[in-house]
């Protein structure tokens, strides 16, 4: 068993300086650092190739949609919704969890991501999908998913990228795009993808190793998460991202990290400040920001401000860079993973291990009553 006493997982105490990124590897041995750094080229990589997908034409009259994943493989579902919200004609919902829910049939649009394709929870989806005649989609590397895909002549996004599923955002997002625009729900978006590759650039450029901590807006917020529980404040368009930055605080960093949106959160989480009263210094608040937030919410997020520090706590802001919504979402995307990663090497932590999730997996394969399929490390 994991003992939190005596946790398997074993802090590296070297010191890290990040603005010397040779020194990265010593935690870094599996190279995440690459794979942060790689989110332009996935971006246009997803994109140039899914256009090669061919989708049947009774799937425009979906009259409902789901997207079925987990972890880093769902999180492109969940940004779909938040970058749709306003525009989307049809309801998406992401679904984390086994089966279906009662209202999916042969009028759904059931997209089945699975970075691994031997999801236990996906592929159970993805076989009651089947079953109630749903329209299926398939996102995969291979695996049980691809199997079942190719056996029904279900069309299928397949790619091929050796990293952890959170590390491969470009591959599970942007084909969704491609989809609801192939679709009809969403306009074309060629030019809203092709500002997002320039920015996701200009991202790297700006939050690697070589820009240092005084221009590096990645590693100051690395640098006053250290040592602190991580919150990450969303909404609208950025509801969705700030997830993302929870998942990543997770499991890149091993960081305790939550997340919440604008405009609930003012209704419940204002008035938790107050206690326990160490807790005020021992949270970073980050706030997802964009001019292009509605005025009401922008609004919120100053009176919030005031709020915390009422009460002594944190926060940092993280603007988001471009034009169109697209490249706002990755470019803040790129942010947070730059700053889990930096926040992993400060905690003294390896960006890619995940053993408590390896430890659970092990302990599920006893159950020789599963689904029958491989517990992979990977979502």
């Amino acid at each position: 068993m994991l003992d939190g006493r005596r946790s398997r997982i074993k802090a590296v105490s070297e010191a890290i300086d990040l603005d010397r990124p040779e020194t990265y590897a010593r935690l870094d041995p599996d190279d995440m650092y690459r794979r942060v750094t790689d989110l332009p080229k996935q971006i246009e990589d997803a994109w140039t190739s899914s256009a090669s997908l061919s989708i049947p034409e009774d799937y425009r009259s979906a009259r409902t949609v789901l997207v079925a994943g987990m972890g880093g493989s769902a999180i492109g579902g969940s940004l779909l919704q938040s970058y749709g919200f306003d525009q989307l004609p049809v309801p998406v919902q992401v679904w984390r969890n086994y089966g279906l829910p009662a209202w999916v049939n042969e009028h759904t649009l059931l997209i089945a991501v699975s970075y691994s394709g031997d999801t236990e929870e996906t592929v159970s989806a993805l076989a009651e999908g089947q079953r109630r005649g749903a329209k299926i989609i398939a996102i995969t590397t291979g695996g049980a998913v691809a199997a079942a895909a190719g056996a029904r002549g279900i069309p299928t996004f397949r790619f091929s990228y050796s990293a952890p599923p959170r590390a491969t955002i470009g591959y599970l997002f942007t084909p969704l795009i491609r989809i609801f625009a192939m679709l009809g729900f969403l306009s074309d978006q060629e030019q809203a993808v092709r500002e997002a590759i320039d920015v996701a650039h200009e991202a790297v450029r700006s939050w690697s190793g070589e820009m240092p901590a005084s221009e590096n807006l990645a590693k100051r917020l690395a640098s006053a998460a250290h040592g602190r529980s991580v919150v990450i404040y969303g909404a609208e368009f950025l509801g969705a991202v700030a997830r993302r930055w929870k998942t990543q605080m997770n499991e890149n960093a091993k960081n305790w990290s939550f997340w919440e949106e604008f405009p609930e959160l003012n209704h419940n989480a204002v008035v938790g400040y107050e206690y326990p009263k160490a807790l005020s210094d021992a949270i970073e608040v980050v706030m997802l920001h964009s001019a292009d937030l509605s005025e009401r919410v922008r609004l919120r997020m100053d009176v919030t401000q005031q709020i915390l520090d009422g009460f002594g706590g944190h926060w940092t802001v993280a603007e988001a860079e471009g034009n169109g919504r697209l490249a706002q979402i990755f470019s803040l995307i790129a942010l947070g993973d730059f700053s889990s990663y930096y926040l992993a090497l400060l905690n003294g932590a390896d960006p890619t291990t995940i053993a408590p999730i390896n430890f659970l997996k092990q302990e599920l394969r006893r159950d020789e009553r599963g689904l029958g399929v491989p517990a992979t490390e990977a979502d």
